[in-house]
């Protein structure tokens, strides 16, 4: 696997654990999500700069897991200004989104 930095905090977590637990670890986490051990290694090594991604539930699953707050288990931030500001830029005439 490359060097690059991964998307997701999964390995942080799992790599943390005492040998014994990371194995069981491991074992429970796939049932738990409802996925293949496979897709589960998948997840582990999902890049940065990937387009593939975890599907939303089962990111909220991994962040009950590891008790993280919603949003932490992406190891960067997502930055986006509210639907509101957006609205009003619209309506100023600002078309700029981002």
């Amino acid at each position: 696997m490359s060097d690059k930095a991964r998307k997701y905090k999964i390995n942080d977590f799992l790599l943390k654990l005492p040998v014994s637990q990371y194995r069981d670890a491991v074992k429970i986490i796939p049932k738990v999500l409802g996925v293949s051990l496979n897709t589960f290694h998948n997840y582990r090594n999902i890049l940065s700069g990937d387009k593939q991604d975890i599907p939303y539930e089962k990111v909220a699953l991994f962040e009950k897991l590891f008790g993280l707050r919603s949003g932490g288990l992406i190891n960067k931030e997502t930055k986006c200004k509210s639907l509101n500001e957006l609205l009003g830029k619209e309506r100023s005439g600002n078309n700029r989104i981002r």
